[in-house]
Order: C-alpha cells, then structure tokens, then sequence
C-alpha cells in the first residue's frame, strides 16, 4: 500500500484531468518514473509559467500522450524536483499532504510542504 507523506493511506490526487505517472490519478512512483510524480499539487499560473520557463510545458496540451494541457486550479501530480525548484524561487504551489506520496520526503522536509499545505475553504 502506498503512503502518504502524513504516514497514512495515500489518497487519490485528480481524476478530471487524470494525473500521476501511471494516469490512474494518484501521485504513485516506480523505477521507470525517472522524474518522480509525486507532489499532489494545485497548479497556479505563477507555477505553470515558471516551469514553462524551465522547458516542461504543462499548459499547451499534447493528444498522442493524452496528456490535455493544465490550467491554474487543476490538481496535477509534479516532479518533486520541480516543485522544489519552485519552492527555491518562492513559486510552489499549494500541496495536497493526503495525496502527497511519502517518496517526496527523501527531497523535501515536512516542514517546507506544511508552508504549502492546501488549505479548503
């Protein structure tokens, strides 16, 4: 079973539009995920802009890979070096702690992640 960065059951990040490594909507890693897809995130356009900026473009949308292009307030499952590149430069956006794969605390503390804890309204 797979866990989340609280120690508990890993939650599903986004089913519309799928996300994860896998596309089964949970921010889940394995060896062939050489990027680790594991911060459950909700994407903003400061974010979005800036990893344009750094050559992955998660906005324009892609068919062949059936990838449909994300747009601020989407939940989308980043690579933890991204998001900590972002966290760097004061850009990371909003994290999901349930949905959060455990794997991302071998990059980050938990203490960065709390500062970017999504909070529901």
């Amino acid at each position: 079973m797979d866990r989340n960065v609280l120690g508990s059951e890993l939650k599903a990040c986004c089913f519309e539009p799928k996300t994860g490594y896998y596309r089964d909507g949970f921010c889940k890693t394995g060896a062939e995920d050489i990027g680790t897809h594991v911060v459950c995130a909700i994407m903003t356009n400061e974010f979005l802009e800036f990893t344009r900026s750094r050559g992955n473009d998660l906005i324009t949308p892609i068919p062949y890979y059936q990838f449909p292009g994300i747009k601020a307030g989407d939940k989308w499952c980043l690579c933890v070096s991204r998001w900590k590149e972002a966290y760097l430069e004061g850009l990371a956006p909003s994290v999901i702690l349930e949905a959060t794969h455990e794997k991302t605390l071998d990059y980050v503390t938990f203490e960065e992640l709390l500062e970017h804890k999504y909070l529901e309204e």
